[in-house]
């Protein structure tokens, strides 16, 4: 749960690796992303599946600790190590844009203390 803190800072980073089990002598993956951003990212889609319409109510209900996130949702933050020393909020939001939709959908939307709450910014 504290990685889906909001930053603290502007320069606060997770660089996510995700190795493949049959070639384990092949580089990683590594996907490099803003804490703001994988924090967005795992909230909203954690209460997508949570509260998808015509799921009943209370059926899904594991909580936020287990939310997670697919590399198909950050596709666009592999190998982007030329971001690293940029602020963070001077980083563009890649996450794809019906994740922007989500954000804006009452039933979904994003936690009261991530600063995208206020205003939701442009991607």
């Amino acid at each position: 749960m504290k990685s889906q803190k909001p930053a603290l800072s502007d320069h606060e980073w997770y660089a996510l690796v995700m190795l493949d089990p049959d070639q384990l002598t092949a580089a990683p993956r590594t996907f490099i992303v803003p804490r703001d951003h994988i924090a967005a990212a795992a909230w909203i889609g954690h209460r997508n599946w949570q509260n998808e319409p015509g799921v009943p109510a209370g059926r899904r209900n594991p909580g936020m600790e287990q939310a997670r996130v697919g590399t198909d949702i950050i596709a666009d933050y592999e190998d982007r190590w030329d971001l690293l020393g940029t602020s963070t909020k001077k980083v563009p939001i890649m996450l794809p844009p019906w994740y922007r939709e989500l954000a804006a959908d009452p039933r979904v939307g994003l936690p009261d203390e991530h600063p995208w709450k206020e205003e939701l910014p442009e991607w």
